[in-house]
């Protein structure tokens, strides 16, 4: 019996044919490429993170992996503590150490491509308290994992778990993590508000985690949906820029998302942990930073994150001095 395939809006493809990937391949033997800039680390606030329950805090892992402190909850985005991704190794570890991160309460899962959904480290943060929750056609095999605590969400679907509301939004992408199974689970971000609003305080804004995606308009349709204080947003893994367009936002792209969803800040995410794609952290820093200045964005409203560096809202001030 054929399997339910999942599509993006507007039916946009994702797909590459094998003359496509020869060419990238082509093109990759020909370029030189600076990999020197490796993102700092900066020294965790371990005990301050294990500690607190009553500030929101936003401290970067690596990748798209964040543990985010929010209404008491202990929230990990994405979990990925792997050394390598396939033949390429991490190429800085981990901000906060696997065994250092506080007692998980929500795993958040955009979707399941190796770089987003590492079952190693869900093993490892996954414990008597903890609730994983997927897109649309994932938790079978989550729970077969040995995860029972999961929930399963379809795009624009909401859920309250312990004074938090999620919920799915889309993204334009695709997924795979076998020969047999592209795009059988589906793909998003998530948002996390207070629930319900009116005990909504100043220390609790709306935190948009964008997951993976392509430059699309559901983001507008997101900035309309949700009063989005904070935008998790990518910005790497966009050259070549003919191949990725689909399902990797450029740099500049990501701005417009940025704007687009209406945040008020943007923290970006997914460049320079794992090679996976031509561009260059330092590169993506560079024409982020660009794009800022040319659409006269103020410096303060893109805060971009060491390893390990925690933010504490609502002032959104590093837990440390260092210079980026």
């Amino acid at each position: 019996m054929p399997r339910h395939r999942l599509n993006n809006m507007d039916n946009v493809s994702t797909d590459k044919t094998l003359k496509q990937f020869s060419q990238w391949r082509e093109e990759r033997r020909h370029k030189k490429k600076d990999y020197s800039y490796v993102i700092p680390h900066s020294e965790p606030e371990i005990e301050y993170l294990h500690h607190n329950r009553e500030d929101t805090t936003i401290t970067w892992i690596g990748h798209s992996t964040f543990l985010i402190q929010y209404h008491g909850l202990n929230i990990v985005t994405d979990p990925v503590w792997a050394p390598r991704m396939g033949f390429q190794r991490r190429l800085g570890s981990p901000g906060i150490p696997i065994e250092q991160v506080p007692e998980v309460d929500i795993i958040l899962i955009s979707h399941s491509h190796y770089d987003h959904m590492h079952v190693s480290s869900i093993r490892k943060l996954y414990g008597p308290n903890t609730t994983v929750l997927v897109p649309e056609g994932l938790k079978r095999k989550i729970v077969r994992k040995g995860f029972s605590r999961c929930r399963e969400m379809k795009w624009w679907e909401d859920l309250s778990l312990r004074g938090v509301k999620f919920s799915f939004v889309p993204t334009q992408h695709w997924t795979r993590r076998t020969p047999f199974d592209t795009n059988t689970s589906h793909w998003g971000g998530f948002i996390m508000e207070i629930d319900p609003p009116e005990k909504k305080g100043k220390g609790d804004p709306v935190i948009y985690f964008a997951g993976d995606s392509g430059y699309f308009q559901g983001f507008k349709e997101i900035g309309e949906r949700y009063n989005i204080d904070i935008a998790l947003m990518p910005i790497g893994a966009y050259e070549p820029e003919w191949f990725m367009t689909s399902q990797h936002v450029n740099p500049e792209e990501a701005i417009q998302a940025f704007e687009d969803v209406k945040a008020k800040t943007m923290i970006p995410m997914h460049y320079g942990t794992f090679k996976l794609a031509d561009d260059t952290a330092r590169e993506a820093l560079d024409r982020m930073e660009a794009e800022r200045k040319r659409r006269g964005i103020p410096e303060e409203a893109i805060r971009v994150l060491l390893y390990g560096e925690t933010l504490r809202y609502p002032k959104l001030k590093p837990s440390d001095s260092t210079t980026h």
